[in-house]
């Protein structure tokens, strides 16, 4: 399926033209990603953390979970709207990038493990939910988390170098 000529048009829209040609409006959409990127992996790794058995280890998951994660949706809500504001500022660019698709394909991949995860494994936390250290799947599940996200702000922080974008214009 070929979106180039869609990336192109959206490219051209009065509204990414104005982000990308904005003094002030393109450093705050930025600043929030990136602050709201924090807070989401701030509360995303201390959940891993717990779920990996090195942090809060005498903290219920649960309670973990139920304190968090409010947070960390918020953050990624946040950081989503300003990620998604962030590629329409320069579409074309960013499709070309490398690092770009492997950061989408990692994002989804997270998404895939959360889900696994509360949809298994965490219905059953009331079982394990005061172990130091919890089921090997679960510590899997916040392992898993916690590289992929990595791996998403070092591609992130990668697509700001060209090194291997492509010619789409």
């Amino acid at each position: 399926m070929d979106f180039l000529p869609f990336i192109r048009w959206l490219d051209a829209t009065p509204g990414s033209v104005a982000i990308r040609e904005s003094i002030l409006l393109y450093p705050v959409i930025e600043t929030t990603h990136v602050l709201m990127l924090c807070l989401f992996l701030g509360m995303i790794a201390m959940l891993d953390l717990r779920l990996l058995g090195v942090g809060l280890r005498g903290v219920p998951v649960s309670q973990v979970a139920g304190r968090l994660l409010p947070w960390a949706l918020a953050g990624f809500v946040l950081m989503a709207v300003s990620g998604a504001l962030l590629f329409y500022s320069g579409p074309l660019r960013a499709w070309g990038n490398v690092f770009f698709r492997i950061k989408m394909v990692m994002i989804l991949l997270t998404g895939v493990n959360a889900l696994v995860f509360h949809w298994t494994v965490y219905q059953r936390v009331v079982s394990w939910d005061n172990d130091a250290r919890p089921p090997l799947r679960a510590r899997v599940a916040g392992f898993c988390s916690l590289m992929l996200w990595c791996g998403v702000v070092i591609c992130g922080r990668m697509q700001a170098y060209n090194w291997f974008d492509k010619v789409s214009g």
